[in-house]
């Protein structure tokens, strides 16, 4: 398994456009909160309390945590906190909004994507992901790693 950095390393070298680096930084967590909604809309029979139900997001993002935590001993916190505030963000929006969470979740989902591929567009090579599909998780541990660098915190 690749170290954290050789994989941030890697995720670098096609994305090194100022433009293409704007635009993932809207981009990458939006993709992420959008899936993260539409797994939230998936519910099981299980509820913690009568209106809250047990949901797809919440397993498959304890898998995305782990995943993270192999990676690096401080990065995974970061993208906890992260991955907590887009459950918490869902549950918002099912509370309060009439429109269906997946339906907000898939023209995030769309217009992002749209966004991804213009970016990669201007910066000349194509994504990641397109050569390791693991590179859709490092993206979003990729942006987190320059907030960690920011912050003065080793990952």
């Amino acid at each position: 398994m690749k170290t954290i950095h050789q994989w941030l390393s890697e995720y670098g070298e096609s994305h090194r456009n100022h433009t293409n680096k704007l635009i993932h930084w809207v981009c990458v967590p939006t993709i992420f909160f959008s899936i993260t909604g539409l797994l939230y809309s998936v519910k099981f029979p299980l509820a913690f309390y009568p209106d809250h139900k047990l949901n797809l997001a919440i397993i498959v993002m304890a898998v995305v945590i782990l995943y993270y935590m192999l990676l690096s001993r401080s990065l995974w916190i970061g993208m906890s906190l992260f991955g907590l505030a887009c459950l918490f963000i869902c549950h918002w929006i099912e509370r309060s909004f009439t429109t269906p969470l997946w339906l907000v979740c898939i023209v995030l989902f769309v217009l992002a994507w749209i966004g991804q591929f213009y970016g990669h567009k201007i910066e000349g090579k194509k994504p990641s992901f397109l050569k390791d599909l693991q590179f859709l998780m490092i993206g979003p541990a990729w942006l987190m790693s320059f907030i960690y660098q920011k912050l003065h915190i080793r990952y």
